[in-house]
């Protein structure tokens, strides 16, 4: 069977690897129909990392963690990349109950079981069974992060199948949850709790670095109610996208003091998130959702603990975020496909993942006319 692996920088080809087999009784075997290209993944193609991660450890100048999740020479291809998919479920173990064939699935990024402690205290990303040994278990990563493969392939195995596997709601297409496996589910948590704990609360959104998760917080802010949603960036492309979810792009360009209850920081630099706690209203919330490679980010305390602000870093757990996601998309139609900017054949996928594009998606059709 086919999957998309990343060659080096700037050179995706497709690659031959043994078709999935049921290897557990809670295994499904899926097949991705519509696949899109999360921010960070545009990191190692449209840069060459790689030997400059790896020097950078080595000189204690980028964090080490950084080959625990992606190779001691981080990125080093080739290896099986995407890891945003929905997909149609083509085979179930016999232990699997929830799940059935025909049904219209997000896969997450992260491998979770769903039983262990930490999944029960919606730490799905790190998972205790998944993670055994490593930081991450995951799609798309590379061999560091388990041999799970890329979601950019003919079939994928899941393990954890009925707690893994999430149904795309009825009359919800495709198209719209394309990235929920990650950058939309990671945008739904850096400003669905927040405003349900702040209802009617301004938003600041700082976009550049991961470009979809900041325009997709806009919109799910106008969305949810947000009194204020100014979006920050220097792209005029990404500018009209946020302003036709109804974020402000001008208001925000002035603010620099404390006034927004939530920020959402996703330039993914360090000079953007010292700006977006500078941003905080007294009890704000901020969200990075970037990567800060550097081993000596600096962070404005002082001022958090003036205004008494709050500073979220970590990986998305987006299996906990699916259901409500997901909810809320049937219920309101939020119109999540406005992020793409390319979308393409399946067949066209080494050219068209490598595209400087801000959301690029890739589709094909179903296998199977329609769910069971």
């Amino acid at each position: 069977m086919r999957e998309l692996r990343l060659i080096r920088s700037g050179r995706l080809a497709w690659g031959e690897r043994e078709a999935p087999a049921l290897q557990d009784p809670g295994d499904a075997i899926v097949r991705p129909f519509l696949a899109a290209r999360c921010d960070g993944d545009t990191l190692p193609i449209h840069r060459p990392v790689s030997r400059a991660l790896q020097a950078g450890m080595a000189l204690r100048l980028v964090d080490p963690v950084v080959g625990c999740i992606c190779g001691r020479v981080p990125f080093k291809g080739p290896f099986a990349i995407g890891h945003e998919c929905v997909a149609e479920v083509v085979a179930v173990g016999a232990d699997v109950k929830e799940r059935r064939v025909g049904e219209r699935v997000v896969v997450p990024w992260s491998v979770s079981c769903g039983e262990c402690a930490r999944c029960r205290r919606g730490l799905t990303a790190k998972c205790e069974l998944a993670t055994a040994g490593r930081e991450l278990a995951a799609f798309g990563f590379g061999p560091a992060s388990g041999a799970w493969g890329g979601m950019v392939a003919d079939q994928l195995r899941v393990p954890y199948a009925d707690h893994m596997l999430v149904p795309v709601p009825e009359g919800v297409p495709a198209e719209r949850v394309a990235s929920a496996s990650d950058n939309l589910a990671d945008a739904w948590r850096c400003v669905a709790g927040p405003l349900e704990a702040r209802p009617g609360g301004s938003v600041l959104v700082l976009g550049g670095g991961a470009q979809s998760i900041g325009l997709y917080a806009a919109g799910l802010a106008v969305a949810l109610g947000a009194e204020v949603v100014d979006y920050v960036d220097d792209d005029p492309g990404r500018g009209r996208i946020a302003e036709s979810f109804g974020a402000r792009t001008q208001a925000g360009r002035a603010a620099g003091g404390g006034s927004y209850d939530v920020v959402v920081e996703a330039t993914s630099s360090a000079a953007g998130l010292r700006r977006a706690i500078r941003a905080l209203a007294p009890g704000g919330v901020c969200t990075a959702v970037g990567y800060y490679l550097g081993t000596g980010t600096r962070v404005p305390l002082m001022r958090m603990y003036a205004t008494d602000g709050t500073l979220r870093v970590g990986v998305s757990h987006a299996r906990v975020e699916l259901p409500d996601l997901l909810a809320f998309i049937a219920r309101t139609g939020f119109q999540a496909e406005r992020v793409t900017t390319l979308a393409a054949d399946w067949d066209e996928a080494p050219s068209a993942y490598a595209a400087k594009s801000i959301k690029v998606v890739l589709q094909r059709d179903p296998a199977i006319a329609s769910p069971l």
